[in-house]
């Protein structure tokens, strides 16, 4: 198309509506404003339907700006809520559906990535998962789809609260993948092509089949994760290659359930929530946010939200406030008056944003912990809502999970730690460190107040951390200068600079 002036004025018309653009650079006030009014909820608890995808990204859906066919979330987001600042707890798979479910760091839970097939263990046994909250309070519980919480008998759902489960333990890109019903193989390698409509076909019987007694389902897509996959009705339809065509048939399940609740006459009475764990691996789209899956920039963190619940929640409202994956359990707990697990809480209570409630949620900062060597155990971020602090990075320059161009793996500390502001600054490109001196100080200080509270082993990790200081000839968050021999250390910058 030629670039002429008009073509220049609708491209430039169409760039500014764009959801991508706007959901990626909502404004401050909105998100900070005061609550003139405490919201209620409905006397009578809901039924709870929590799906979460594997490797979505959060520019992966239409109504987050993608091109992508998905008009059953878009449809939830315009009869609910779409959160613009909604994290994940962990940029990798076990260690993030840990969090959810605990409303625990993954850390803190034995559980500092990705477990493999046949692991000795899992998340922890001694914590509380969400379903066993459900399941003390009288709820029938369903677990469907990925797991990746430990593959062992006592890891497995049935072990940890759900009443039934349906599903395969670990990621797509692992052998053999058995498909399991409650503890028992159905299938030794299962076909991968057909776990979504599998997966939907299970959910919308345990729908339909409902009782009349409250429920908890937990619905865990296995895709886009790579090697994505869809059915024939889906494959090579969306002209967005095997990620795309994934996408598509998760949205369509999306839509069979929310019909199947509807047919049920089940709607008013069921709060259903779409997210993803974390950020997109090789393909996908982060939106306008830097990093992908097990980055510790936010294109790693920062994932869809969206929930619906006819007559409860408002149509249509957008949420800027913060919120995250750890949030979920006191949540839910608030919203179903469940009884709350014996051990400390990382995430809040913000059901009030439920009721359309936009404030500041009072929480201490959020940590961001890589998965990049040293098993997961080093914490590269801490972030106090719109600010953001890197400490430390991959020890070469590494930034993303398959970064092999140094050969080096683990994480350094950073000799000049950077700041951004991500409300300003969502693609974190440029490092305000120098103009806030204080704001880095403060969480410096929030980081060494918090360490303590986590097992010996990451508090060793943390004192190591800090003693192996990233070199300085790469500028902080850059990959490694990739031509000619290194800079001498710090000439990048003029020494008044450093």
């Amino acid at each position: 198309m030629p670039f002429d002036r008009r073509n220049f004025v609708k491209y430039l018309t169409a760039s500014f509506a764009a959801p991508a653009v706007t959901s990626a650079l909502p404004s401050v006030a909105s998100s900070t404003q005061a609550c003139n009014s405490v919201w209620r909820r409905p006397e009578r608890s809901p039924n709870v339907i929590l799906m979460i995808c594997d490797d979505l990204g959060y520019g992966d859906l239409g109504c987050y700006g993608s091109k992508l066919p998905t008009p059953h979330i878009d449809a939830m987001a315009a009869d609910g809520l779409r959160f613009t600042r909604y994290n994940s707890a962990h940029p990798i798979c076990s260690a993030s559906r840990a969090a959810l479910l605990t409303g625990r760091y993954g850390l803190r839970c034995n559980t500092t990535g990705a477990f493999g097939p046949h692991s000795p263990t899992g998340t922890s046994l001694d914590e509380t998962l969400l379903s066993n909250l459900f399941h003390a309070r009288g709820y029938k519980t369903k677990a469907i789809g990925k797991w990746h919480l430990g593959d062992a008998p006592e890891y497995l759902p049935t072990s940890r609260g759900f009443d039934s489960y349906y599903g395969v333990p670990y990621s797509v890109d692992m052998k053999p993948l058995p498909l399991i019903r409650d503890k028992t193989i159905l299938e030794e390698d299962t076909d991968r092509e057909v776990l979504t409509p599998r997966y939907t076909e299970e959910a919308v019987k345990y729908i339909e089949q409902s009782d009349g007694s409250p429920f908890f389902m937990y619905f865990a897509f296995s895709y886009p994760h790579d090697p994505a996959r869809a059915s024939s009705r889906f494959r090579d339809k969306t002209g967005f290659g095997n990620s795309g065509d994934a996408i598509a048939e998760i949205d369509w399940g999306v839509g069979e359930i929310l019909r199947a609740v509807e047919r049920k006459g089940l709607s008013s009475d069921t709060l259903i929530c779409f997210t993803s764990d974390h950020g997109p691996w090789y393909q996908g789209s982060p939106g306008l946010l830097r990093g992908r899956k097990a980055s510790t920039f936010e294109g790693g963190f920062r994932v869809p939200f969206v929930a619906e619940w006819p007559g409860t929640l408002s149509p249509g409202k957008v949420v800027d406030t913060w919120c995250s994956h750890l949030d979920i359990l006191p949540t839910l707990s608030a919203l179903c008056s469940l009884p709350l697990p014996p051990k400390p809480l990382d995430g809040v209570d913000f059901s009030q944003v439920f009721g359309g409630c936009e404030k500041t949620l009072e929480r201490k900062p959020l940590l961001y912990f890589s998965p990049m060597g040293n098993h997961g155990l080093d914490v590269h971020c801490i972030r106090d809502q719109e600010w953001k602090l890197r400490v430390a990075q991959g020890i070469k320059g590494e930034i993303y999970l398959n970064d092999r161009t140094t050969g080096a793996r683990g994480s350094a500390w950073l000799q000049h730690p950077e700041l951004y502001n991500i409300v300003q600054d969502p693609a974190e490109s440029y490092d305000v460190a120098k103009l806030h001196p204080e704001i880095v100080a403060k969480l410096l200080q929030d980081l060494e107040a918090q360490m303590p509270s986590f097992h010996p082993q990451v508090v060793e990790a943390y004192a190591q951390l800090k003693q192996t200081k990233g070199d300085i000839s790469t500028p902080p968050g850059a990959s490694p200068r990739p031509f000619g021999a290194p800079l001498s250390p710090g000439s990048w910058e003029p020494e008044d600079r450093r």
